[in-house]
């Protein structure tokens, strides 16, 4: 199972450990794609603060990201598991999975990026602020640059097996499953069930909806659960107390859409 992430906005602070060794990081494949990005970021946040801020979109607020960012090459580094923070994380809290779940989370799952394409939980990042939907002046708008490299590793790194895909928009838009490995692909909704005057009525959540998606993650990985192709996947999160309705692709080629339905919303 390959379980597909996005990035959080806010980030831990880089760590005390070595500095970026981008020869490290899993995806080789994705190297040559990465190495353009970073070395137009450091050169952009190096520069003109008021160019990078306003490339980055960033308030004054953050202007301190530029600095960050300019650092990135000598900056301390932590596992990217760590790295990332905000809803999603804090629900999938992988510090407090016991050692198997962790295992099978740094082989499962995979975190997209607009600096890195995709990272494993494991690769040492430093903290950055770079989202996929940044232009940059001279690489371009970061969803295209990562389309054609995401499309030559992706399928590899699926191995055949059930792909989760829990991403945004934004970081969907770098890479959307082809073929048959769009066939095995699970795209994931949550719902909020109300009733009201004796109708249920849904609505999608937001907020919420980054947590319920970390804590799917979460139980999958706590129950060991590998499940090989979507109809298998909605079975196991129904077996963990899930409310889930898959919709089947109506056509060949396309992702399963499953819609997780909650009455409270935490």
């Amino acid at each position: 199972m390959l379980v597909l992430l996005p990035p959080s906005e806010g980030k831990a602070p880089s760590g005390r450990g070595a500095p970026l060794k981008p020869e490290s990081l899993s995806l080789p494949g994705l190297a040559e794609a990465r190495r353009a990005v970073l070395d137009e970021l450091v050169e952009l946040c190096a520069g003109d603060e008021d160019k990078a801020r306003e490339v980055l979109g960033l308030s004054e607020g953050l202007r301190g990201e530029i600095a960050k960012n300019a650092a990135l090459r000598t900056a301390g580094t932590r596992p990217a598991g760590e790295v990332y923070t905000g809803v999603l994380y804090d629900a999938l809290d992988l510090a407090s999975l016991d050692p198997a779940a962790k295992r099978r989370a740094g082989r499962s799952l995979l975190v997209f990026s607009g600096l890195w394409g995709a990272v494993r939980i494991g690769d040492r990042i430093p903290s950055y602020r770079c989202s996929m939907g940044v232009k940059l002046p001279g690489t371009g708008a970061l969803a295209a640059h990562w389309r054609a490299p995401m499309a030559a590793v992706l399928p590899e790194a699926a191995d055949g097996g059930l792909v989760l895909d829990l991403r945004s928009s934004a970081y969907a838009s770098a890479w959307k499953p082809q073929g048959e490995v769009a066939e095995r692909t699970a795209t994931v909704r949550v719902l909020h069930a109300r009733t009201v005057d004796g109708v249920e009525k849904r609505s999608v959540v937001s907020h919420f909806n980054k947590a319920t998606k970390g804590r799917i993650v979460r139980s999958l990985l706590s129950a060991g659960a590998a499940p090989k192709d979507p109809a298998r996947l909605t079975e196991a999160l129904r077996d963990l107390g899930h409310v889930v309705e898959a919709r089947a692709p109506k056509r060949a080629g396309t992702p399963w859409t499953l819609d997780v339905v909650v009455r409270e919303i935490h």
